[in-house]
């Protein structure tokens, strides 16, 4: 089909298609970065922890100050919690993954002498981390008994600046271990941290992810030999089979209870609950994401349908002369289809232009990485498709008008 009478129409409507143009523009240029958005919220949301995330409760409990007993405490909450049916393993963790509260980090430096840090690191405490969380090692091995320091005695000699009885060994993830000693075997490396102190690496992990600060190396974890208790602000983690989290939780929160009614629990979940609670603002943005496309491609979809009926309305009589001329029906449908397909070529090869921009600004504002390309053909032939449906309707009503309408309206 010739497009010199579709342009020619076009121009005498010069407003109007201009509008119809704008729109399909910004609903390109929207709906290409809701959809790169709603894409990297699902990837974030389907990041892997490195734990055994279904086997996993805990118990957070609260405390005003700190009793000198507090080491002996929690030695008894552990063994009055592993003899609970169902308990494979139970720690006190200062921290999980993909959880709120803070995090615990240290900067990591590969020599004494480095005045700046390589990276920043989080840092995972507590006896029996590996097991109780189902973290897999790699290569090396796990902390020994002896090997193991109390958080309060470590924190005592940084204070008095008595090294002399610190931890000296730590474990790290694959990731972390690939991004410092690239090509090289991690086991038998020295790392450093805080004011030198020199760490040497025995294990890596596959995955552990952080609690927070996802966006510079999810996977940058260390775990450190030290011994924490309730007190410290840990919580209890317990590892059970997933049909008995439910059981083992009731019966562990009533332990602990029964072993001072005076406790307070703040916090008492499984792990699921834990992250889908983290990642709840990502579920809630990408569901808001969603109902915009769904609302600018029906906004759009309406306003095709409603230039189009328009233009029928006011056409009738060229339709009719030119079905008088020898039109069939399917030229009369093709004609309205084809001007239809101009006006959303042009919308969409704005759009594309206006979401380029838009994505650089996002990038500089919100540190979002660049608009993959393949989003531009995607959104381009959806638009194409949805125009092409909403002006269906009106086209077969034109298609329709007889030839005696021409007659009639002289």
């Amino acid at each position: 089909m010739e497009l010199r009478p579709i342009l020619s129409t076009l121009r005498r409507h010069k407003i109007t298609a201009w509008l119809l143009i704008l729109e399909i523009a910004l609903t390109c240029a929207i709906v290409c970065n809701a959809v790169f958005l709603i894409g990297q919220r699902l990837q974030r949301m389907d990041l892997p922890s490195g734990i055994a995330e279904h086997e996993l409760v805990q118990i957070k409990l609260g405390h005003i100050g700190k009793s000198p007993d507090a080491r002996a405490q929690s030695l008894t909450d552990l063994a009055a919690l592993r003899q609970i049916p169902g308990v494979k393993q139970v720690a006190v963790l200062n921290q999980l993954p993909f959880s709120d509260g803070g995090s615990s980090n240290s900067g990591i430096r590969l020599s004494p002498e480095q005045q700046q840090d390589t990276l920043e690191a989080t840092t995972y405490y507590g006896e029996g981390a590996l097991s109780t969380l189902g973290v897999r090692l790699l290569e090396g091995r796990d902390f020994q008994h002896d090997e193991y320091a109390d958080f309060d005695t470590v924190i005592s000699d940084l204070h008095s600046g008595d090294l002399k009885d610190l931890p000296s060994t730590i474990i790290v993830t694959q990731a972390l271990a690939k991004r410092l000693w690239p090509g090289k075997d991690a086991l038998g490396q020295t790392i450093y941290v805080g004011k030198g102190l020199p760490f040497r690496v025995i294990g890596v992990v596959a995955d552990l992810a952080r609690p927070i600060i996802l966006n510079t190396g999810v996977e940058y974890s260390t775990v450190w030999p030290i011994r924490m208790t309730s007190a410290d602000g840990s919580s209890y983690i317990i590892r059970t089979a997933p049909r008995d989290r439910e059981a083992v939780l009731k019966a562990a929160v009533a332990k602990l209870k029964q072993l001072d009614p005076n406790r307070v629990v703040l916090v008492r979940r499984t792990y699921d609950d834990a992250r889908r609670e983290y990642f709840a603002n990502d579920r809630a943005m990408a569901g808001i994401l969603a109902g915009v496309i769904v609302a600018l491609l029906t906004v759009t979809a309406l306003g095709i349908v409603g230039l189009a009926s328009f233009w029928v309305g006011q056409r009738r009589r060229t339709i009719g002369v030119r079905r008088a001329l020898g039109a069939t029906r399917a030229d009369i449908l093709h004609y309205f289809q084809a001007e239809n397909f101009l006006l959303a070529t042009f919308g969409i090869v704005l759009g594309m232009a206006l979401a380029y921009g838009v994505n650089l600004f996002l990038m500089m504002h919100y540190e979002l990485p660049r608009l993959p390309a393949i989003y531009f053909p995607v959104g381009a032939i959806a638009l194409w498709l949805i125009g092409q449906l909403a002006v269906l309707g009106p086209a077969l009503r034109a298609a329709a008008v007889p030839p005696v309408v021409a007659t009639r309206s002289v």
